[in-house]
């Protein structure tokens, strides 16, 4: 591992003469004190995986759903790319869906990786190279699984992610000019390339959040993480309130600090919305969680906030107008989101909060982050008596007057992404019934799309959340702390029950919050998991609405589940850049329970992962450009992801074929004979319309060739129980994931044995599966 020398001498006598205050600053030397041999494959290049790549994408074949047949991406103008037809470049179709698809993870991997270099460097700066990573002390050996396997780097301090963060940069960029005119051709090499940009994602999500953790002490692979409180109704009004919106809590550890310094943080409020407010719960017992990504508009518009404060990442671009409305003063505090007020960093601090509180500036962009932390407080102490109870929603009264006017011109449900009954609520609404905008409030995911196809420009958000809003402010739930890492011991405790199939599986459940129906979609899928004793994963806005919900005896998910990583177990690693830690969880199974080498030698483990791990990731509620690249990592290791059905507006699936017997052969290691196995899993990339369909997907996806006969009949038993409960009928391809009678459950035995002999189906042998002619050879010697 190379490191970054600095040596400092006081005093050194010599012959030639005495030296005093000498400093050397020696770039790199190679420490080899990390046993564990390199692999075929660190830091790959855009080609380096390609082969393996194309393993997976002959089997999973692109489906295209391009939302536009144009390209508009050059100066030659709109190409038309329908039925065949090429654009001035040479693109067709589907390289050009591929092409998008590489853009989009491209923007997602780079924004992750911007963010950890942010990170790193604020850290470096504040506590020296040299400090010390640790993210779960004795219980993680293990430690950043992912960095080790893709960059063959073992990191141990915070000067050791600058060379890993290099890495990402570069291949980002390659990646980034990959897409442009005239470069790539082809469809499959488009999307080997987007599998590439999600593997460099995940690499810097794990960096921005290894050094986090270990520099401002988050909890340390902790599976008793605290509880903490979630939702509208948990933010005491009758303080302060300063609101955090993004995902880089820099800022917001200024304003936690400078309360704490000062020792007022009990006469303040510190809350967060999104991943932002997941890191500020890990930072400290103050803050809240609002909730995810979708409540910006409530929140502001409610007025509970006096002031907001945004960095960076999944922020509305329109925030500012929309606090303007309600007297909140912004403080913009990355440079990646300037909202183009004027940069007051090098201001005096008092003069700022002058400006602010005065209404001489509402907005202003402070890049220090202790700047940031000593303006908010200050400004949200002096302007909360002043704009006290201010809100920009409409009385009851007042809607149903706004209601009388609406056209009924349904414009508003066309835009609306969840095709909401919004002028039917409204025409309730000018009769004198709030009910049915009250129903709206639970599915609206918060675009604010209606008022902008309004043509009266009727404010329909507010509307609905004025009527939602006796269930806003009692909206008090728990939520997990981000734990972080998953330990070692727990990884061999469930290694053999996963890889046998004993465990049914691995549901990771991710991503942002625009849900087809709403959040409750994902507490009951979370749920329904959980008591089928599958290990349950949750991160970002997905583990804030798995929060939000109780069961029947006034429980959350997270009270009524243990969090561990364990079988029943649900786990909240935290925030976006957590999800690094779902991905270590698998390689660290193949490396601490299979005792394979981790150190570049990404194909074996993502080899035995695909083959044996039975691990699926649910993006419910897909929506940006860092989805995308989150699931493209996953892709790469051979774990199937599902997003919701607006998910298609990805514009591809990668889907299997079961009619096609010889895409399912896999290499027996033992013999090197090819043998089918059967679509497991049958799909990499794909969209579901409902919960139920997802449930019974995951049940399927999580069955992988290499499940011992006793795994497969506990996974065969929840498919077959979840399409019969749900579905109402035997799923028809149950033919196809039965290799020997032993597989069957018993208590199916004769109803599967008399489907097994209409379809003609024959028996075979449980392998040991690779899809890697080279893991013959390892296997013989």
């Amino acid at each position: 591992m190379a490191k970054n020398v600095h040596v400092k001498i006081e005093e050194m006598k010599t012959n030639t003469g005495l030296i005093k205050n000498l400093e050397l600053s020696i770039g790199k030397v190679i420490d080899e004190s990390w046993t564990e041999p390199m692999g075929p494959t660190p830091m790959p290049s855009l080609t380096t995986l390609r082969d393996w790549d194309m393993k997976l994408l002959n089997r999973y074949k692109p489906f295209y759903m391009p939302d536009c047949d144009l390209c508009c991406l050059c100066t030659f103008g709109k190409c038309d790319l329908t039925a065949g037809k090429r654009g001035a470049c040479g693109l067709d179709i589907g390289a050009q869906s591929s092409r998008i698809v590489l853009l989009a993870c491209s923007i997602g991997a780079a924004t992750h990786t911007a963010h950890a270099r942010h990170m790193v460097d604020h850290l470096i700066e504040k506590y020296g190279q040299r400090f010390p990573l640790d993210v779960g002390g004795l219980n993680v050996k293990v430690e950043a699984p992912v960095t080790r396997l893709v960059t063959g780097i073992r990191p141990a301090t915070l000067g050791d992610l600058e060379d890993v963060l290099e890495y990402c940069e570069t291949q980002i960029t390659h990646c980034l000019s990959a897409a442009h005119t005239g470069q790539e051709g082809n469809n499959l090499d488009f999307e080997s390339k987007a599998f590439h940009a999600g593997m460099v994602d995940q690499v810097g999500m794990e960096v921005a959040d290894i050094a986090q953790i270990s520099a401002l002490g988050f909890p340390k692979a902790d599976p008793d993480a605290p509880l903490v409180q979630l939702g509208i109704g948990s933010v005491d009004t009758s303080k302060p309130v300063i609101m955090c919106i993004g995902h880089n809590v820099v800022p917001s550890v200024g304003i936690i600090d400078y309360m704490e310094e000062n020792d007022i943080a009990d006469k303040l409020e510190v809350v967060g919305l999104c991943c932002t407010a997941f890191d500020i719960t890990r930072y400290s017992k103050r803050g809240k969680i609002v909730g995810p990504i979708s409540w910006q508009l409530r929140f502001i518009r409610g007025g509970f906030a006096d002031v907001v404060v945004l960095d960076e990442q999944c922020v509305r671009t329109d925030a500012f107008d929309e606090a303007k409305r309600v007297k909140a003063p912004v403080i913009a505090a990355s440079e990646k989101n300037c909202m183009g007020f004027k940069n007051r960093t090098n201001d005096p601090a008092d003069e700022i909060v002058a400006d602010l509180v005065s209404g001489k500036e509402t907005g202003v962009l402070i890049l220090d982050p202790e700047k940031v932390g000593e303006v908010a407080v200050k400004v949200a102490q002096q302007i909360a008596p002043i704009r006290k109870k201010f809100k920009n929603l409409p009385e009851l009264d007042e809607i149903i007057k706004l209601a009388k006017t609406c056209r009924q011109c349904d414009m508003c449900q066309r835009s609306c992404p969840q095709d909401l009954k919004i002028p039917a609520a409204l025409k309730a609404a000018a009769e004198g019934s709030l009910v049915e905008l009250t129903d709206l409030y639970e599915y609206c995911i918060g675009c604010g799309r209606c008022e902008e196809a309004c043509p009266i420009k009727l404010s329909i958000h507010s509307f609905i959340v004025k009527a939602g809003e006796r269930q806003m402010i009692e909206e008090t739930n728990y939520c997990r702390a981000g734990r972080g890492a998953i330990q070692d011991i727990e990884i061999r405790n469930v290694g053999s029950p996963i890889v046998l199939g004993e465990i049914p599986g691995i549901l990771a459940v991710v991503g942002c919050s625009n849900y087809p129906k709403g959040g409750k979609d994902v507490y009951d899928i979370c749920r329904e998991f959980a008591n089928r004793r599958f290990i349950v994963v949750t991160s970002g806005c997905s583990a804030m609405s798995a929060g939000s919900y109780k069961n029947a005896e006034g429980k959350t998910l997270y009270e009524e589940f243990p969090g561990g990583f364990e079988a029943g177990g649900v786990t909240n690693v935290g925030s976006c850049v957590a999800n690094s830690h779902i991905a270590g969880a698998a390689i660290k199974v193949a490396n601490i329970f299979a005792k394979r080498n981790l150190r570049g030698n990404y194909e074996e483990i993502a080899d035995y992962i695909y083959n044996r791990v039975g691990a699926v990731g649910l993006a419910w509620g897909a929506y940006s450009q860092k989805a995308a690249a989150i699931a493209a990592g996953f892709w790469r290791l051979g774990v199937p992801v599902l997003v919701g059905p607006h998910g298609s507006k990805y514009r591809r699936m990668l889907l299997g074929r079961e009619d096609k017997p010889e895409d399912w052969e896999v290499y027996d290691a033992r013999t090197g004979n090819k043998v089918n196995v059967g679509p497991a899993p049958e799909h990499l990339f794909q969209t579901v319309e409902t919960k139920e369909e997802a449930m019974v997907t995951i049940a399927k996806l999580a069955i992988r060739p290499n499940d011992t006969w006793k795994g497969r009949s506990i996974k065969l038993s929840h498919y077959i129980d979840l399409s019969k409960r749900l579905y109402g009928t035997m799923p028809q391809d149950i033919h196809l994931f039965v290799r020997t009678p032993a597989d069957i459950p018993m208590t199916m035995k004769d109803e599967i044995m008399k489907i097994l002999e209409e379809k003609g189906w024959k028996e075979t042998v449980i392998p040991d599966p690779t899809l890697l002619p080279r893991m013959i050879r390892k296997m013989k010697e």
